[in-house]
Formats: C-alpha cells, sequence, structure tokens
C-alpha cells in the first residue's frame, strides 16, 4: 500500500471534524515540501463540506488540501451550475497571495484533466484570456503536465496557451513587469514551454524558436530557463 492509500485508510477511519489537527501534524510546514501526498488522500476522501471547513480555517495548508478536493468536484460530474461555481473558487483561488494556495489550484486544474481533458484545455484557454496574470499563471501551470500532453491536440493546445500568456507578458508595460503576480506568471512560463515542446516538437519548436526574435527581457529569460530544461535541450 502507498503512503496516499494509507493516508487515504487513516482518514477514512476518522471524522472529518477531526482532519485539521491530523493535517496540521502531518503537513510537513515548516518546511521546504508541504505534504503533498496526504492532500491528495484528502481531495479523493472528502466532501463539499469538509473541504469548505478547510478552506474557511485560513490555515495555509489546510486551505491547500480545500482547494485541491474542489478540482477532485470539478472531475467528478458535477451538474453545470456547481461546475460553473466551483471554476469560479477555483479562478479566485489562483490569485490567492500564499503560492501553495496558488499551486493547489493548477493541481486541481489537473485532476479535472485526467477526467476530462477537453473541458480542461477549454477552461485553460478561457483562463488564458484573463487579464489577471496569476489565473494566466493557473491555466498554462494546470494544462502543461506532461501526464495530459500524450492526447493528440493536447500539446498543440498547450503550445498555444504559452504562446498567448507570453504575448500578454510582452504587452505588460515595464511599470507592471515587477509585480508578483506578473513574476510569477513569468515563472512558470520558464518551465511550461518545455513541457508543451517536449510534448509536441514538430508543432511546438517552431513557436519556442520564433520567441528567440522578440525584443523582450522577459521572454529571453523565459527562453534561457526553458533551454536549461533536459526534456526541452534534447531536442535543440
Amino acid at each position: 500500500m502507498g503512503q496516499r492509500d494509507q493516508y487515504r485508510v487513516e482518514l477514512r477511519a476518522s471524522d472529518p471534524a477531526h482532519w485539521p489537527a491530523f493535517l496540521r501534524a502531518h503537513s510537513g510546514l515548516p518546511g521546504p515540501r508541504a505534504n503533498v501526498e496526504l492532500a491528495q488522500a484528502v481531495a479523493d476522501e472528502g466532501d463539499p463540506a469538509s473541504f469548505d471547513r478547510l478552506i474557511a480555517t485560513d490555515d495555509e495548508y489546510l486551505v491547500f488540501c480545500g482547494v485541491l478536493g474542489l478540482g477532485r468536484l470539478l472531475a467528478t460530474g458535477a451538474d453545470a451550475q456547481t461546475r460553473t461555481d466551483i471554476e469560479a473558487r477555483l479562478r479566485d483561488h489562483a490569485t490567492d497571495a500564499r503560492w501553495r494556495v496558488r499551486e493547489a489550484v493548477a493541481l486541481a486544474l489537473q485532476r479535472l484533466g485526467d477526467a476530462d481533458l477537453p473541458r480542461l484545455l477549454k477552461l485553460g484557454t478561457a483562463w488564458a484570456a484573463n487579464p489577471h496574470p496569476l489565473v494566466r499563471r493557473a491555466a498554462v501551470a494546470g494544462v502543461c503536465e506532461p501526464r495530459l500532453l500524450t492526447v493528440p491536440g493536447a500539446a498543440a493546445c498547450a503550445v498555444a496557451l504559452c504562446e498567448r500568456t507570453t504575448t500578454g507578458l510582452t504587452a505588460l508595460p515595464a511599470s507592471q513587469r515587477r509585480d508578483d503576480g506578473v513574476r510569477a506568471l513569468r515563472q512558470a512560463l520558464g518551465y511550461c514551454w518545455s513541457v508543451a515542446v517536449a510534448a509536441d516538437p514538430a508543432v511546438g519548436l517552431p513557436q519556442f524558436r520564433a520567441l528567440a526574435a522578440i525584443d523582450d527581457r522577459d521572454v529571453a529569460w523565459v527562453v534561457r530557463e526553458n533551454t536549461k530544461k533536459k526534456r526541452l535541450a534534447k531536442l535543440l
């Protein structure tokens, strides 16, 4: 039995009202890495009420778990109105000041992609058009996951998302480039391009190489960071 399955057994045997204490004790925080396996187990075993309670605590790790749980709800056949509501909540959490909460949104979107990839790609495309850089960051980080890009057309969509968000980055005035949200978007683009291109080099490499012609310091940084990634370096 893997660690995640073991956590699921322990959570199932406990009243959800007692989960916060258990989660805090096993969160891995403070520390460099939160316990993602436990958070995934919470998402597997929780229900809407338990996710809401975790989010309401405003404890970073508990919110992380609750937001990830929203991804499971989105992926498991909710009705249209509930899906719309959950998507709106995730979009709001995507702009959270805490990076772990933002990362929970990306993981939640990937849960949707595992269950219904076309829905994720449609949602990611819509979010990539959002004016908030952190919403755009969630879109590319959620979609640019190697396991999701093995389906024909998915990698092309990921490349298009990277291209659109990079173009949006170049349109920002210099006065906004140092904003935290913009820097987080740039950081995501610093690895997402390599994931998208590696999934379909025939589609992605010409688009990535075209970035070199753009006279923009942030785009130049994005190019440098991606070329350091082994998955892309071996293709260049």
